[in-house]
């Protein structure tokens, strides 16, 4: 039961990062489109149709990279829970493939470790990084959102990252169950 809530969690989390990530895509070919429409509209001879195209709010998106550097952070964070459950984490097996099972099982099972408590540092880091950013009333430069809005959502992720990190490091030193 607990294993299957693991999975559920891991692919919800992942699916909001892939929800989040076509959001960003599809936000950045808008603000793009309209930076060009209106380089277009201000040059050559379609040079009448700026102002109109102006007032019709046709142009870029106003702090696109802002957001997509909030909302990418986000999807890395998203996509961690599913990534070490799965165990696609890079690897090079150069050194390793010739060990043998059981070496090469207890060598997954340290990095499994090891992975789960860098991700519960970052997210403890995290956590922190965001206190500092409401206190002090940070915020982005151009559209003015507060930037803890962004930790506070990368937090969420990572809280997620961890628990399954740590659900995944518990199995492996268990050994109940090949995740």
């Amino acid at each position: 039961m607990l294993h299957s809530a693991i999975h559920k969690l891991a692919n919800f989390m992942a699916l909001l990062g892939g929800i989040v990530l076509c959001l960003l895509v599809l936000m950045v070919c808008v603000s793009v489109s309209g930076r060009e429409l209106s380089d277009l509209a201000h040059g050559g001879f379609l040079r009448g149709l700026g102002d109109w195209l102006i007032d019709l709010g046709v142009g870029p998106i106003l702090g696109d990279f802002e957001l997509v550097e909030a909302g990418v952070a986000f999807a890395i964070f998203a996509f961690l829970p599913l990534t070490q459950l799965s165990g696609a984490h890079a690897r090079v097996d150069v050194f390793t493939q010739g060990l043998g099972p059981r070496v090469n099982g207890a060598l997954s099972t340290f990095w499994t470790v090891v992975m789960a408590g860098i991700i519960v540092l970052i997210t403890w880091r995290l956590y922190a990084g965001m206190q500092d950013k409401i206190r002090y009333n940070e915020t982005s430069y151009l559209i003015q959102f507060p930037i803890w809005w962004a930790y506070a959502a990368s937090f969420c992720a990572a809280v997620t990252a961890s628990i399954v990190s740590l659900y995944c490091a518990a199995m492996r030193l268990t050994g109940q169950r090949d995740i």
